[in-house]
């Protein structure tokens, strides 16, 4: 005999089987993607009493999950992070006097974490490149600020992020480094530049 119990159970099955169905199609699309640090880099630009200055980060980790079937993309989640320590400059001094303003032992990483994406629009010139404005949390020796911040995402078999965000040292509680008893000051304002590959 066909139950009560065993039909209700047959309908809760579709369901089931059903709600499946349906977000089996948005699981596929949105696609996740780590950094190629070999491929990308981030570089960070200043100034000094002395000359100007320019430091890379070496190591660098991350998510970036995006729908890319859609017209317009759709950016689910973009996390970022650098680990102080392997931004390099090729001076061992200078790099010393960046770990200690940054108190790297402490604060081991600096993070980047979007929290909305505020527009995107395609570029005309092309069809594969979005300009974004998206505003995030950004975390630099233990100190976090929210920050508005625009980037290039290029679509392809590889994802590319590119951009320019200008920042300055004492928002994120940070003294500009010195050098030579303090007869070398750096500037307070830095640049950082941003060219990042993304694989699945």
């Amino acid at each position: 005999m066909f139950s009560k119990a065993n039909y209700q159970n047959k309908i809760a099955r579709n369901f089931l089987t059903g709600l499946l169905l349906f977000a089996l199609p948005m699981m596929i699309v949105a696609q996740e993607f780590k950094p190629l640090t070999q491929k990308g880099e981030v570089t960070v630009t200043g100034t000094s009493t002395l000359h100007d200055w320019e430091i890379i980060a070496e190591q660098t980790s991350g998510i970036l999950i995006v729908n890319t079937e859609e017209e317009i993309p759709v950016i689910d989640k973009l996390e970022f992070q650098v680990l102080a320590e392997s931004l390099k400059s090729g001076k061992g001094g200078m790099d010393n006097n960046t770990y200690n303003a940054l108190n790297t032992e402490k604060y081991p990483n600096i993070s980047f974490k979007m929290l909305e994406v505020m527009d995107i629009q395609p570029i005309i010139s092309t069809s594969n490149r979005f300009k974004v404005k998206a505003s995030a949390n950004l975390t630099i020796a233990g100190t976090t600020r929210k920050t508005d911040i625009s980037f290039i995402l290029s679509l392809g078999h590889e994802l590319k992020i590119e951009g320019i965000k200008p920042l300055k040292m004492t928002t994120y509680k940070i003294e500009p480094p010195k050098a030579l008893l303090g007869t070398i000051k750096t500037g307070d304002a830095v640049e950082v530049h941003f060219n990042t590959v993304w694989t699945k």
